[in-house]
This record gives structure tokens, sequence and C-alpha cells, in this order.
């Protein structure tokens, strides 16, 4: 089992960036496959990034890609999302998530994790 607590969030205006970060501690960080979720008000949780084991590869939601990007450390458990240009559209509670599916190597389904974080809210401010 694993726990996740995210940080970093908070309120920013357009334009501006924000690093999320999230810590993982109980079994080895490196075992899980890690994502990165979002959901607004009234919305859908939607995918947003995910990672590999060992970070060689990544995938990133058309909404945000060229502005997100996704990146771990094994060594401090922990992975991060840094998110750039942002949009009021990007303000959501974001969620890491941590997936121990044998055989899954990066994750766009929320359905492919087994261990989630409390949230960290994002809030820009047009």
């Amino acid at each position: 089992q694993v726990q996740l607590v995210e940080s970093g969030g908070g309120l920013v205006q357009a334009g501006g960036s924000l690093r999320l970060s999230c810590a993982a501690s109980g079994r080895t960080f490196s075992d899980y496959v890690m994502g990165w979720f979002r959901q607004a008000p009234g919305k859908e949780r939607e995918f947003v990034a995910t990672i590999s084991r060992n970070g060689g590869s990544t995938y990133i939601a058309d909404s945000v890609k060229g502005r997100f990007t996704i990146s771990r450390d094994n060594a401090k458990n922990t992975v991060y999302l840094q998110m750039n240009s942002l949009k009021p559209e990007d303000t959501a509670v974001h969620y890491c998530a941590a997936s121990a599916k044998p055989g899954l190597v990066i994750g766009g389904v929320w359905t492919s994790y087994d261990y989630w974080g409390q949230g960290t809210q994002v809030t820009v401010s047009s």
C-alpha cells in the first residue's frame, strides 16, 4: 500500500506557473505507475498526465500538452507536475494517483489506479 500527499497548489494569475508535488510513502515508489488527474466543480474527473515506473515514458493530455510536464524522482519518492502558461480552465482540484497493476506502463484512465491523494486546489484567475 502507498500513501500519497499532494502539495503546491494555490491561486495564480493566467499565464503563471505552479509546480505540484506528490510525496509517496509506504511501498517502494518505483513499483508504481503515477498519474495526475483533475476535477473541476460539476465536471468529470479528467486525465492530465502519467509517467512510467522508471520515468522513461510519459503521456500528457492534449488539453495541457506543451504547457504541463510530468516527472518523478524515485530517490525522493515524489512525482511532479510542472504547470506553465496556466489558463482559467485549468482551475480544478488536482489529484495524484498510483497504480501497481502488473503490465501497465503508463495509464490514462482513472480506473487503472489503486491509490489516490487527497487533492490540491489550483485556481487560475483571469
